[in-house]
């Protein structure tokens, strides 16, 4: 059996998935976006992804016992991970272009980085300061590209860092929690709320109507269901338990890269020399927060 400690081949592949899987997500949210809207389709999505594991899980037992409080975390989580994470960044998405929605996400191992310092008890060192430093200019110069020169929607561009805070928010509640649970419970159960608050959202404001069967939404519902909630957020929660919070980050600077690339191969959006300009200061400061050993994480909430 290979192993997937973190800093192992086996791990930095699992990370090299994950990032192609996430990257990837982004261009085929907008494909989504056409045939259904955004919190309907997420409420099936996120439903789709947790019957399995919340049946998986409950098939093995691992939902007995739990407790409350265990159960309220799960929830929190949920609310944060996958709830308000995505929530925001789709409502963004239906302005935004893939691209850069995937390049703001992709920072988030630069803001967990400097969280994690008080909140996880991690170091920062000479060197993560000047990958905080680089990640901020390159996302600022990109962004003020995308809005000055492209004209890409402010209040939507909002919306997706509300998204990441969220993202941010939910890795860090995780690793300072560490929830005595498997992986199917602690997954399952964040997607069945979000499932249900997003769902219920969407029937609240969207119009079911506006739902346009076919094979793109076969396909979009099955890619976004599957590989993206399904396996990307097990494999997600998999690399944050098998190394600190930001290790598990260790590959994200390829993301910014793959999330325009995908943009250009499915949707055709133009790509300017000076965002790939942009691209290099994001990935060399990512590259700088995330590599090293980090400081032991606190384990010391209730509630476990």
């Amino acid at each position: 059996m290979p192993s997937f400690a973190a800093g192992t081949p086996g791990y930095v592949l699992l990370v090299l998935v994950f990032c192609l899987v996430w990257s990837s997500a982004f261009a085929v949210a907008k494909l989504a976006l056409e045939v259904c809207p955004p919190n309907l389709f997420l409420g099936m999505r996120f439903l789709l992804g947790a019957l399995p594991l919340i049946g998986w899980a409950w098939a093995r037992g691992e939902l007995r016992g739990l407790g409350w409080r265990l159960w309220l975390g799960l929830v929190a989580l949920g609310m944060l991970n996958q709830t308000g994470f995505n929530g925001f960044v789709w409502v963004g998405l239906e302005s935004v272009s893939s691209g850069l929605a995937a390049i703001i996400i992709s920072t988030n191992p630069i803001f967990i980085a400097a969280l994690a310092v008080p909140v996880l008890g991690e170091r920062l060192t000479g060197a993560k300061i000047g990958g905080l430093l680089l990640g901020f200019a390159g996302v600022a110069l990109v962004l003020r590209n995308r809005i000055v020169v492209t004209g890409e929607d402010a209040t939507a561009i909002a919306f997706v860092v509300a998204g990441l805070a969220s993202l941010v928010a939910g890795t860090l509640l995780f690793k300072r929690w560490a929830p005595r649970a498997s992986l199917a419970a602690v997954v399952g159960v964040q997607m069945l709320c979000a499932g249900a608050v997003l769902g219920g959202v969407g029937l609240a404001v969207e119009d079911p109507a506006a739902i346009r069967p076919g094979a793109l939404l076969a396909f979009v519902l099955a890619y976004n269901g599957v590989a993206v909630s399904l396996g990307g957020f097990v494999l997600w929660f998999f690399l944050l338990r098998a190394g600190s919070a930001t290790a598990a980050s260790a590959l994200h600077f390829l993301m910014p890269p793959l999330g325009l690339l995908f943009g250009w191969l499915l949707l055709g959006e133009p790509v300017e020399p000076l965002e790939l300009a942009g691209i290099l200061p994001i990935a060399a400061g990512i590259w700088l927060v995330t590599r090293g050993p980090a400081a032991p994480v606190r384990a010391d909430v209730p509630g476990r």
